[in-house]
């Protein structure tokens, strides 16, 4: 005959199994409902135009509408916290990129933490940048604007998005590894810092490929080198930073997808393998190609480790320059 406890564990064993048949079945039938992609930039920058090139394919996939929300602001952080206070039941869904590892260091205070609260589910892309200059600056090359700058200390404008942005990581990085004193000047955003340059209101961006490309097809911007460990296929006359002479300076942007932490593993992989299918799909990857996208589709523990790796780098390049939140 059985106790009173023993009876008590036989009914709380089989409401586990009934918990996780139900949450299975829950899993399996993803998704249901319209899919919400929170963006944590502003729309027309280049995480937003990313997700918009996917989106629709991604619908497609999952039999679902993936729609786009923007939330902007406090250097992604208020997109990302929202994300990260969302049901973990895969209907919400972070589109992160570089700076969300950046902020890991940048905003400590920040209400959530990266490495915790998100679950991976794949890098979507990584992303080209480019060194340009106005075509007033007389300088053809890497060499000869570190070289101006080295002879006119604190004169040379250097255009940024803004503290903690991507651009403003980049710059800092190239300031300290040339050893050079230029001067770097905020705007609101990667638009307002394209039309400074155009204006010649600064004279350097270390910039995303895809709003400066057409500009450097035009010759109203000249490029000198390529951010990343490569050249880029749009424009591979170009010599990467490192051959120029700085093989230690490497800045690849990235973008891809989270989700809050707990949410099933089922949910991950239905999520994983739609945005795996869309980003090999021949259309996308030559849409992408020709803007300085490289598709990545990797697995969730891939993810991750590299997502850790970018908080450690950057995080050292942050406190190196002693830079803080504004």
């Amino acid at each position: 005959m059985m106790t009173i406890l023993q009876i008590h564990l036989k009914l709380f064993t089989l409401i586990l199994l009934l918990c996780q048949l139900s949450a299975n079945s829950w899993a399996q039938n993803y998704p249901t409902k319209p899919v919400r992609l929170v963006v944590s930039n502003s729309p027309g920058s280049n995480a937003d135009f990313v997700a918009r090139i996917l989106a629709p394919p991604l619908s497609s996939v999952l039999g679902q509408q993936v729609v786009i929300d923007n939330r902007p602001g406090a250097g992604t952080t208020i997109g990302t916290e929202f994300v990260a206070r969302a049901l973990p039941d895969g209907y919400t869904v972070l589109s992160a990129n570089m700076p969300a590892a950046i902020n890991e260091t940048l905003y400590p205070n920040r209400n959530y933490d990266l490495l915790r609260d998100f679950a991976p589910v794949t890098q979507l892309v990584s992303s080209s940048s480019v060194l340009v200059v106005h075509p007033s600056l007389p300088v053809k090359s890497v060499g000869d604007l570190v070289k101006l700058a080295k002879a006119k200390p604190g004169v040379i404008n250097v255009g940024h998005a803004g503290v903690g942005s991507v651009t403003y990581l980049a710059a800092e990085l190239f300031k300290m590894i040339a050893d050079i004193d230029i001067v770097l000047i905020p705007y609101r955003g990667g638009g307002e810092a394209v039309s400074a340059i155009l204006s010649g209101e600064v004279s350097v961006y270390l910039a995303p490929l895809t709003p400066v490309l057409p500009h450097i097809q035009k010759g109203t911007l000249r490029a000198l080198a390529a951010l990343n460990d490569r050249r880029l296929k749009a424009l591979p006359q170009y010599p990467t930073i490192a051959e120029a002479g700085y093989p230690s300076y490497k800045c690849d942007s990235w973008y891809g997808l989270l989700v809050p932490a707990k949410t099933p593993k089922e949910i991950i992989e239905a999520i994983r393998r739609a945005a795996s299918e869309v980003l090999y799909k021949p259309e996308i990857v030559k849409h992408l190609d020709g803007l300085g996208f490289t598709p990545v589709g990797n697995q969730p523990q891939e993810f991750a480790a590299f997502i850790r790796s970018e908080v450690d780098t950057w995080g050292k390049i942050v406190r190196r320059a002693g830079i803080t939140a504004k």
